[in-house]
């Protein structure tokens, strides 16, 4: 019989290998749904982890859906390491958009491209702003950053429902509730001709770049983690745990917020009510996976971007709904979670007698 046994000490190897077995778990469970739903399996698998990277085009967009992915998850592992619970990324990052078309929409025909900055720093003054809140409501009256993160997400998103059927709505638009498309000025640079891939892919590496050195290198990074791991010897040491909270939220607000700029002023090009992609809930599997390293996080960023495109494929080649993309970024969370139990324990193999005679005693 199997049975779980405690280990004396975490295992570092396991660590590692944990996310790589969720991995291999993952696809396994993946083919057997595709052959529960009559598809070919190979095909399945195809679309998921060969087409996003078969050509220059598929790594460019491979790309485009990472960018985001590792921004937001950069600013949620300083969030997570220091034991703040940010689950609400996913509104910082609309705020962001939300802000970035409305420097956007300031531009005209004889706009340069220099309002490209300035675009970028609202989306950052939006997460932080909308991060904030639940800074100053964590901070203020000690309530529980989970569920006012979470709520905040909702209402981001009736603000931008009201905001492009509204005030911002494009009035020869035909009546959708969309803004009008931003001028070309304000469109962030990409590196190639035909290609989508822009310079957010340099601020998403410089971002990686900055956490290592921030969590790793600096006395505040390990402060931020001290009052993570241990919240009294943080005290003791001197550190503050009130600014701990703000750091990680404004941080992680602002990566959001950067990622939501990038996005709108990007590949979309203006605010609509689509600007929700998921990306802030999805990202939370990207830092758990990546194991809250910003490197690791590169790999699992590319790893999520595949799902998402091979959602896509899937839906419009196989004929499979979209929400498969959701599916499978479940099936990573939870696989990791399950393998995560090897960190801390390890499977014995027992004689049923002796176990039988061990639960008697």
């Amino acid at each position: 019989m199997l049975r779980l046994e405690a280990r004396a000490q975490p295992s570092r190897g396991w660590s590692y290998g944990s996310p790589l077995l969720a991995l291999a778990l993952t696809v396994v469970i993946g083919v057997l749904l595709f052959a529960a739903l009559g598809k070919d399996p190979l095909a399945g698998l195809r679309v998921f982890f060969w087409e996003p990277i078969k050509s220059g085009y598929a790594l460019g967009e491979l790309t485009v859906k990472a960018t985001p992915l590792l921004l937001i998850a950069v600013g949620l592992a300083v969030c997570f390491r220091s034991n703040v619970w940010n689950i609400g990324a996913e509104g910082q990052y609309v705020m962001g958009a939300i802000f970035a078309a409305g420097v956007a929409l300031l531009a005209d025909k004889n706009s340069s491209g220099a309002i490209v900055l300035p675009i970028l720093m609202a989306g950052v003054v939006g997460g932080i702003v909308w991060a904030g809140l639940t800074a100053w409501l964590r901070d203020r009256f000690n309530a529980n950053e989970i569920l006012v993160s979470l709520m905040l997400v909702y209402v981001a998103v009736l603000v931008l429902n009201y905001l492009v059927a509204g005030p911002m709505k494009d009035p020869q638009g035909y009546n959708f509730p969309q803004s009008k498309t931003f001028e070309l000025a304000t469109r962030i640079p990409r590196l190639f001709e035909g290609s989508r891939v822009s310079i957010g892919i340099f601020l998403a590496v410089g971002a990686v770049a900055l956490s290592w050195v921030f969590l790793f290198r600096t006395r505040a990074g390990f402060a931020q983690q001290v009052g993570g791991l241990a919240p009294a010897a943080a005290r003791y040491a001197g550190f503050s745990s009130r600014r701990a909270l703000w750091v990680a939220l404004l941080v992680s607000g602002g990566m959001a917020g950067l990622a939501g700029a990038l996005e709108v002023a990007g590949p979309i090009g203006q605010l609509t009510p689509y600007v929700p992609a998921g990306y802030g809930f999805a990202a939370i599997i990207v830092a758990f996976v990546g194991r809250l390293h910003p490197v690791g996080m590169v790999f699992s960023a590319i790893l999520m971007s595949m799902f998402y495109i091979g959602g896509e494929l899937a839906q419009s080649r196989l004929g499979l709904p979209k929400s498969l993309t959701g599916v499978f970024q479940g099936l990573l969370l939870f696989t990791l979670l399950a393998c995560d139990t090897l960190v801390n324990y390890r499977l014995r193999l027992k004689a049923p007698k002796l176990v039988a005679a061990q639960e008697a005693v």
